[in-house]
């Protein structure tokens, strides 16, 4: 015979009680907040990926210049090698996002991986300039292939209401590696100028095999790509939010990666007097503030919204990057540059957050310009910045770069505004 559901029908006083109590947990049950889900498998992997490269890629960048100098070449094709990885990745991304819906995500992942290990070992065992010349390029190539296709892939893993928090411990892989890096390439560097690239090359190998093994096939036609069609490029291109975010990553690109990596350096050797030591000081310093902002950076982007958190953290960056060429002490450029760090967490999380939201989960190409806006500005910041020092001042290249940030803000404006997302 069926339990009666209603207490009161009980013909058995305890069988009431009983049933009154299953009722009662069953409404406790229900009056409880869910417990929430934690980032997906995919995530925590492509966010040790991230932390292999990152080790490999910080191990080596110390040292290259010094080995491109050991070929006896001079400062200018010293900067080329280091501006030819990124010229070829700017060249390259166009077609890995055709080469995504071809071969899908964790292919061309492991593909891309796969290049830079190779080209870091050949460059490892170049016997002239123009060897390494070719494998910083080559390498390139395959870093366009492995950063888009991991982005896509991340995007397409997590839901809108946990997008950013997803980025944002990709990210922290990335970080954490960048600052553990150069500690071990400076031990790698006293034994070999190549050592260095043999030990990024066998990281490369680690972090491939943990995609190829641990990164789940995305299944490509069937009944979810039915669901969740391709969002056509043209609507994407169309988007506002897309929009604000490549006009962020441009600018981003030009402030960080460009203007304050390239100056900094020399603004505390030329105008504070200060020894070349005192920089990695104070990139560490930015750089533990920004780890430290991710998490609560990456949850408010996600529950307040992209819209606030894009228009403050570059409002905010603009402010402090404005004001670092007139730091009077170190210590106010190391403040400085902890306020900038601590708003680009929210600069790295937000705009990739807005194209997935833009793109869908099959956003290859969008990811594919996007990652372009960031390359673009950080190849033509330090030649731009270096050219307006010389011809004006410091404060004159920091301020086109704070301006370009104050434009990403306001372009943010038009953004619409979310409903304000449950928390998840």
């Amino acid at each position: 015979m069926p339990r009666p559901t209603d207490p009161a029908a009980a013909s058995d006083p305890a069988e009431a009680r009983g049933t009154a109590a299953d009722a009662s947990a069953d409404d406790t049950a229900e009056s409880t907040p869910t417990v929430r889900p934690r980032l997906g498998r995919d995530v925590v992997v492509l966010g040790v990926i991230a932390f292999f490269v990152m080790v490999g890629f910080g191990v080596v960048v110390p040292v290259l210049p010094v080995y491109a100098q050991s070929f006896g070449v001079d400062h200018v094709l010293v900067g080329a090698v280091l501006s030819a990885f990124a010229l070829m990745r700017l060249v390259a991304s166009p077609f890995v996002g055709r080469l995504l819906d071809l071969a899908g995500e964790r292919v061309v992942l492991s593909v891309g991986i796969g290049i830079v290990a190779l080209s870091s070992a050949l460059a490892g065992l170049a016997t002239d300039y123009p060897q390494l010349l070719l494998m910083r390029g080559l390498g390139g190539i395959g870093s366009a292939m492995f950063t888009i296709s991991a982005m896509t892939l991340l995007l397409a893993s997590t839901p809108p209401t946990r997008r950013a928090r997803a980025v944002g411990f990709y990210q922290g892989g990335f970080l954490v590696g960048g600052m553990a890096g150069p500690a071990i390439g400076g031990v790698l560097s006293t034994i070999s100028l190549t050592a260095p690239f043999f030990f990024y090359a066998a990281t490369l190998a680690v972090a491939g095999l943990i995609g190829v093994v641990l990164l789940k096939p995305v299944p490509r036609g069937g009944a979810a790509e039915k669901a969740e069609p391709p969002t056509p490029l043209r609507d994407v291109l169309a988007d506002v939010r897309f929009r604000a975010a490549c006009v962020a990553n441009f600018a981003q690109g030009w402030s960080s990666l460009g203007v304050r990596s390239a100056l900094v350096p020399v603004l505390v050797v030329e105008v504070l007097r200060g020894p070349t030591a005192w920089t990695g000081v104070l990139f560490a310093v930015a750089a533990v503030a920004q780890t430290v902002a991710l998490a609560p950076a990456s949850r408010f982007v996600d529950t307040v919204g992209r819209r606030p958190a894009v228009i403050g953290s570059f409002a905010v960056a603009a402010v402090s990057l404005a004001a670092v060429p007139f730091a009077s002490h170190v210590v106010v450029l190391g403040a400085l540059l902890a306020v900038y760090g601590v708003a680009t967490a929210f600069m790295g999380t937000a705009p990739a957050a807005l194209v997935g939201d833009a793109a869908g989960a099959r956003g290859g190409r969008p990811v594919a310009i996007f990652s372009m806006c960031s390359d673009v500005g950080a190849i033509a910041g330090p030649l731009v910045a270096g050219l307006l020092v010389d011809v004006a001042s410091f404060p004159v290249a920091f301020g086109v770069a704070a301006l370009l940030l104050a434009a990403a803000s306001l372009a943010a404006v038009r953004i619409p505004r979310e409903p304000r997302p449950a928390l998840a």
